[in-house]
């Protein structure tokens, strides 16, 4: 729907951004915006030349193109991965997620992103219940139901 309105490049300046900013366009945070002018005019040249470069990627294999663009993302993936995995409490939580989403499983007619989210938050639950956190769930041994304190009112 956004389309006309510009909203298709908004995932392509996501994407450039991430890169823009990472450790590999300049080990200095300050001079990192060199890599943003100069992918805005390689950006230009792409638009003027859009029908060409259309076609060469066209004439390459499919599967040159996705490693291509694979390799543009590896950092970002691997500072994502990284700061997923930082926190050790939840590491495990974090890497099943990846692992379910990244598999491209389909239950159901629903993706593997769903899966991966409920993956990772069941796994999340199983980490952090407690057997405090058990008891509080089932009625005490010795504790009356509410029909068993009623009628102990009226006796």
């Amino acid at each position: 729907m956004l389309a006309p309105f510009g909203g298709f490049a908004l995932n392509l300046a996501a994407i450039t951004a991430a890169i823009c900013m990472g450790r590999e366009a300049h080990e200095n945070p300050d001079r990192r915006y060199v890599a943003a002018i100069a992918a805005g005019a390689f950006y230009v040249l792409i638009g003027i030349f859009g029908a060409t470069v259309g076609a060469l990627f066209l004439a390459l294999p499919r599967e040159l193109v996705l490693a291509i663009a694979g390799f543009a993302l590896l950092g970002t993936i691997g500072s994502g991965l990284a700061s997923a995995l930082g926190d050790e409490s939840e590491r495990e939580p974090a890497l099943l997620t990846f692992l379910v989403t990244a598999s491209g499983v389909s239950l159901a007619s629903i993706g593997s992103a769903f899966w991966g989210l409920l993956a990772g938050l069941a796994a999340l639950f199983v980490l952090r219940v407690t057997p405090a956190h058990l008891r509080r769930l089932r009625p005490h041994a010795g504790a009356a139901t509410a029909g068993e304190q009623q009628s102990q009112r009226t006796d």
